[in-house]
């Protein structure tokens, strides 16, 4: 019986020896001080901070900034002041009021009797007003070919006027329009002429309308069209200086009469008021702006008429909210001017004399005037006065010299990328044309 009962037992105890688990010594005290002695792992150093390059000086900027920081308040209030040549005593009056541009009319191109006057004395002429400036001028003409033609129909400087955009879309669509615009500018910068007023990017689409005549006459995708085409064509023009070593010259084009003139009145002669929507305006009269923009144009004209959506109660040329759609909606960095402020639609506005102190806080970088003896004395009475911080100033003025340094006509040349420089037409000594194949000043 004692056999059958010790039996289970011993197989009892088998069993929990081969399951149990082995019993773990603590470690021995020598062990533990080895283990405290490891030193701690070194981290890894810190990547070294690679400084970020310095960039490159910006030759441009610095021409600006050093011509800044020279010139007093009367030199900077002068440069930011596009005037029509006066028909007495222009030079003179280039260096007594530090004029930033001369913007020649008709009567520019003939002498004192009125007869027209010959490509060597407009050049000479021409040449006077730039050795008369200690900052050398923009000389601007309105040549949009048609209607609006100032050098053009002097027979001494072109062969004949420059067509309109629709005549030359009729003639030979893109090819006459872009080869107007090369030729058409490139004699212009021959003669001296750094800035042309056109192209018109504004659309219109009806015979009736005022500017219909002067405009590409199509709707706003065809107009934003001809407009990157001649400002893109424009851009191409350069010429050398006479002894074909110096510095090349350009030609600046201003896109007009932002925002867009639609079929207002003419604001020559009254003010014109435009009820459209705002909705319309993003839709199609800023799109050819935006194609000139964006193809290089370095300057906007701003029209006169009282756009009710952006504006209530002033016309474009004086409102900062326009200048303001211009700058951020548009994205343009460029020269804003205005248009003529001595055009009967702004005259009402200037309650003490002073529309121009309006144009420049309304964000112009440039005022295009007939009355700049008047109005340059109140622009520089409102800067110390503090109604015009001079910041606003020096930002115009920079602006403009910029432009001017683009064009080359700081001194710094604008680029030998041209395939079109040096072949304009000139006229001998009788005033006959003939191809010179020589840029004239």
């Amino acid at each position: 019986m004692k056999k059958f009962v010790l039996l289970p037992l011993m197989l009892l105890c088998l069993l929990c020896g081969c399951t149990g688990e082995e019993k773990t010594q603590p470690p021995e005290p020598e062990e533990i001080e080895a283990a405290s002695n490891v030193p701690d792992p070194v981290p890894a150093a810190a990547p070294e901070e690679v400084p970020d390059p310095v960039p490159p000086p910006d030759p441009r900027q610095e021409t600006v900034d050093d011509l800044l920081s020279r010139m007093s308040l009367e030199e900077k209030v002068g440069q930011m002041f596009f005037v029509r040549c006066p028909e007495l005593n222009a030079l003179e009056k280039i260096g007594q009021y530090r004029l930033g541009g001369y913007l020649l009319f008709t009567r520019d191109f003939k002498d004192a009797a009125g007869e027209w006057l010959t490509a060597e004395d407009f050049v000479d002429k021409l040449k006077g007003y730039q050795a008369a400036s200690s900052i050398p001028l923009f000389i601007g003409v309105d040549e949009e070919g048609g209607t609006v033609a100032r050098a053009s129909r002097n027979p001494y400087l072109f062969l004949e006027k420059c067509k309109s955009p629709q005549e030359l879309w009729a003639e030979d669509k893109w090819g006459a329009i872009g080869g107007d615009a090369i030729d058409k500018n490139r004699d212009l910068l021959d003669l001296g002429i750094n800035v042309n007023f056109a192209p018109v990017a504004d659309v219109s689409t009806d015979p009736a309308d005022f500017i219909y005549d002067r405009s590409f006459g199509q709707d706003a995708a065809a107009t934003a069209e001809y407009v990157q085409e001649v400002v893109e064509s424009v851009n191409l023009v350069s010429v050398q200086d006479p002894a074909f070593t110096g510095p090349y010259y350009k030609i600046g084009c201003v896109l007009k009469h932002f925002p867009g003139y639609g079929n207002n009145v003419d604001t020559h002669t009254g003010i014109a008021i435009d009820e459209r929507p705002y909705e319309q305006f993003v839709a199609e009269d800023f799109l050819p702006f935006q194609a000139g923009i964006k193809a290089g144009a370095g300057s906007v004209l701003v029209s006169h008429n009282v756009v009710t959506c952006m504006d209530e109660s002033l016309p474009a040329s004086l409102s900062p909210e326009v200048h303001r759609i211009l700058r951020e909606e548009l994205d343009f960095d460029g020269v804003v001017l205005t248009d003529d402020l001595a055009m009967d639609a702004v005259e009402a506005y200037a309650q003490d004399g002073s529309v121009a102190v309006l144009a420049i806080l309304a964000g112009n970088d440039m005022v295009v005037t007939t009355d700049f003896e008047t109005q340059i004395p109140l622009v520089i009475d409102a800067v110390h006065t503090g109604l015009i911080p001079e910041e606003m100033i020096d930002q115009a003025v920079g602006r403009v010299l910029g432009w001017k340094y683009d064009l080359g006509i700081l001194g710094n040349g604008a680029g030998q990328d041209s395939p079109v420089s040096n072949s304009g037409r000139g006229a001998n000594s009788s005033g006959e044309l003939e191809e010179t194949g020589r840029m004239l000043w």
